[in-house]
């Protein structure tokens, strides 16, 4: 049994909204270069030109990458050796949001859903909370930004739609979004499970590093189908037009009940942040 104090959690926490914030992480950066090197539209070049400029400015000055800092969404992986000592992992996770949405002078975007009063803090976090084997605690916090975020949807299609339904949905959703996520996008798909658990996967996948590849030879085939089409919309970088709307297609899948088929798209903008610290 290993004893953690959750004041390290907390700590941890707190620097990674403030990392995640400041800097764009190296896969998302480099496949904006990529885009560059691809976009064939004048006007999509230099979108994607102030973009990469956008995030050089707020790494070097530490700053943070757009006014939208998102919500805190943490997922955190507790090893089933650990035992937690000086309070409850719950509170030291929100504390932790809350610690680096000030410190780190991000926009506070929680409100009431009805009075639209800001909370404050940006608290309560987004908890995904996992229990592994071993003694380890990995913890991933991704902000989550509004505009990108409000153009996700789930779906529950029928047994008999099978994969092209699945990937006609994901098309058409994507399609119907245009430049409002803030595109180049990144597009998380998560199929099966249940309602919650589709959008779940769906969110997850987002994680993945870009370029990288379903294990599943089916389901990688799948992504790179759909990265070519929807590319091949036309949105382009910010909406204005070009061939690099999207940056990658990830796509999740678990077993589901006979009688449905859960899909659900989430959506990242060009800033598509997320760090991760292992305690």
């Amino acid at each position: 049994m290993r004893k953690v104090n959750v004041a390290q959690v907390t700590e941890t926490i707190k620097n990674l909204c403030i990392d995640a914030n400041y800097n764009l992480p190296q896969d998302v950066y480099d496949a904006l270069k990529a885009g560059l090197e691809k976009e064939e539209s004048p006007v999509g070049r230099s979108v994607l030109q102030q973009i990469i400029e956008n995030a050089d400015i707020a790494r070097r000055e530490q700053v943070p990458i757009c006014q939208d800092c998102g919500l805190g969404v943490v997922f955190i992986e507790v090893g089933q050796e650990v035992y937690f000592e000086g309070g409850y992992i719950w509170d030291a996770i929100h504390e932790g949001v809350r610690q680096g949405y000030k410190e780190g002078y991000l926009r506070k975007s929680t409100c009431h859903p009805f009075t639209r009063a800001n909370v404050g803090d940006n608290t309560p976090a987004i908890i995904h909370y996992k229990v592994v084997p071993g003694d380890k605690i990995h913890i991933t916090v991704a902000p989550k930004g509004g505009g990108s975020e409000n153009m996700s949807r789930v779906m529950m299609l029928k047994p008999a739609d099978g994969l092209e339904g699945v990937k006609e949905y994901v098309y058409k959703r994507v399609t119907e979004c245009g430049g409002n996520p803030c595109p180049p996008i990144t597009v998380g798909i998560g199929v099966g499970g249940t309602y919650e658990r589709s959008a779940f996967l769906a969110k997850k996948a987002l994680l993945r590093p870009i370029g990288s590849k379903n294990p599943d030879p089916e389901l990688a085939a799948v992504e790179e189908e759909l990265l070519e089409r929807i590319n091949k919309i036309g949105s382009g970088p910010m909406g204005w037009g070009g061939r690099v709307t999207a940056l990658a297609v990830h796509f999740e899948m678990e077993p589901c009940h006979i009688a449905s088929l859960p899909v659900a798209v989430n959506i990242n903008c060009h800033a598509a942040r997320h760090k991760s610290a292992t305690i």
